[in-house]
C-alpha cells in the first residue's frame, strides 16, 4: 500500500510522524510520503489530491489528507468538533479519504466514481488526524467500507476557482489554477500578468524553455490530468522566469491568491 499523506502540519513538523506512527499501526508494511501543504490552504490540498490521485503511480493507493480550517461553523467549538470525514474513489481505484473542508474535493468531484461521508466522530480531540481518523482511513483501505455513510453530493462541493496560485514550487515557478483551454492566445505573444500590486510582461509559449533566459514565460506547465468528462488532457498554466524565481519577480504571493491576466 502507497500512502499519500497531505497535510497543512508545517514542513518538518513532528506531526507527520505521529499520524505515520498510527497508520502504520494498522498498516505495518505501507509506503507513507508526507506532503506539507500552507496552513488552512484547502485549495492546495485538492489541486495535489487530484495531481497525485488522478495520474499514473501504484495500483494500491491510499491519498489520506487533513487541512480542517473548521469553518463550517463560526460558533464556539465542542469537544474540538470540525468537518467531518469523507470517501471518494477516483476512475482509477485510488482511494481518497479525509476532511471535508473548502475546496479539498473541488478537483475529483466530477471523477470520483464514489462519493461518501464516513460515519466517524467529528470531535473528541483536538488532533482528529492521528487520535481519531486513522482508523477509519486504514479500514478504508484495507476493503472494510462499513463505516461508510450516505452519498456526497457534487452540489455540495465548491468549483474549484480557475484564476488562483496553486502552489510555489523549489524553483519558484508558480503553478496555477488556470487550465490551458481557458488561454486563448498565439504562441510567443506578450501578456501582461498581474498578482498582488505587481504587474509583469511574460510571454506565452506552449512550452516553458522556449523562451530566452531572464523572460517571465506564462505556459502550460507540468500539472494536470485527464478530464473524464471529455476525454481531453487538462494542464494547468504556470508562470516561469527562466534563471530566476518568479515568485520573487511578483513579490513572493501566497498560495490561493488570484492571478490577473
Amino acid at each position: 500500500m502507497f500512502i499519500s499523506l497531505i497535510a497543512d502540519y508545517g514542513t518538518g513538523d513532528p506531526a507527520f510522524n505521529e499520524v505515520t506512527q498510527r497508520l502504520l499501526m494498522a498498516l505495518p508494511q505501507a509506503q507513507i510520503y508526507a506532503l506539507s501543504v500552507p496552513p488552512f490552504s484547502t485549495l492546495a490540498t485538492g489541486f495535489w489530491i487530484a495531481q497525485l490521485g488522478l495520474n499514473l503511480g501504484p495500483k494500491e493507493r491510499l491519498i489520506y489528507h487533513n487541512c480542517a480550517p473548521r469553518e463550517d461553523d463560526p460558533q464556539a467549538r465542542r469537544d474540538n468538533e470540525g468537518e467531518g470525514l469523507t470517501y471518494a474513489l477516483l476512475p482509477n481505484d485510488v482511494k481518497v479519504v479525509g476532511v471535508f473542508a473548502g475546496y479539498t474535493l473541488s478537483f475529483i468531484k466530477h471523477h470520483a466514481k464514489v462519493l461518501r461521508r464516513i460515519n466517524v466522530s467529528r470531535s473528541g480531540s483536538q488532533f482528529r488526524s492521528r487520535d481519531v481518523f486513522p482508523i477509519a482511513a486504514t479500514a478504508i483501505a484495507s476493503g472494510d467500507l462499513s463505516l461508510l455513510g450516505e452519498e456526497l453530493s457534487v452540489e455540495e462541493i465548491p468549483d474549484p476557482p480557475s484564476d488562483r496560485i496553486a502552489w510555489i514550487d523549489g524553483y519558484g515557478n508558480i503553478k496555477t489554477t488556470i487550465p490551458d483551454h481557458l488561454v486563448q492566445l498565439e504562441s510567443e505573444t506578450k501578456c501582461v500578468v498581474r498578482i498582488g500590486d505587481v504587474v509583469s510582461d511574460a510571454i506565452y509559449s506552449d512550452g516553458s524553455f522556449q523562451v530566452p533566459k531572464g523572460t517571465l514565460a506564462f505556459a502550460p506547465g507540468s500539472t494536470g490530468w485527464v478530464d473524464v468528462r471529455s476525454g481531453k488532457q487538462i494542464r494547468f498554466m504556470e508562470l516561469f522566469l527562466r534563471g530566476g524565481s518568479a515568485w520573487e519577480r511578483f513579490g513572493k504571493p501566497r498560495v490561493n491568491q488570484v492571478v490577473y491576466r
